[in-house]
């Protein structure tokens, strides 16, 4: 249709509207990748209705400020690239620490959170692409053991550090046009 306009044609794409949002750039965050916090706040939701029911977790969650979920997808969020809001309302890096400091988490218990979390993304809709899962599963698996060490008898970890920022790792996001 645009022929008799443009000479020469030599390519052309048509791009369809994507649920990915950010600035601009050409490597989304994870953050953006996911959805937003309406992303993180569906996958925190969805986990700990899970963990609640949970015989061997659920009994570390029992009295949990019913704020909880929407603190740990404002951890999640900025860990994946989104705003600072877990450092700025929350204290960041000390404030989670604490919140695992004495807990004496057991590594099956570890291992359930991030099982159920897992699952928590399928249900949620978070993206399925194996890039997405793998830099999510990496921080996943390397946050909870942190998590569980740090909640050890006598651990004595770093009280000040910075909130970690995840990124794609080796592998940038897929794009089958690409």
């Amino acid at each position: 249709m645009i022929k008799p306009y443009v000479r020469q044609i030599e390519e052309m794409r048509h791009y369809e509207r994507t649920a990915v949002r950010g600035t601009g750039s050409s490597v989304p965050s994870l953050y953006d990748w996911a959805g937003g916090i309406e992303a993180f706040e569906r996958l925190t939701e969805t986990f700990y209705e899970q963990v609640l029911k949970d015989d061997l977790i659920g009994p570390l969650f029992a009295h949990m400020d019913p704020g909880h979920p929407r603190y740990v997808a404002m951890w999640l969020a900025e860990v994946f690239g989104g705003p600072s809001r877990y450092t700025d309302e929350r204290g960041g890096y000390h404030h989670m620490l604490v919140q695992h400091l004495g807990k004496g988490i057991t590594e099956p218990q570890r291992r359930r959170w991030v099982n159920l979390l897992m699952d928590a993304a399928d249900v949620v809709g978070l993206p399925t692409d194996p890039e997405f899962r793998a830099a999510f599963a990496s921080y996943i698996e390397w946050g909870t053991r942190l998590a569980f060490a740090n909640s050890q008898p006598g651990a004595r970890p770093p009280q000040q550090a910075p909130v970690p920022r995840w990124g794609w790792g080796v592998a940038p996001p897929y794009s089958p046009t690409s």
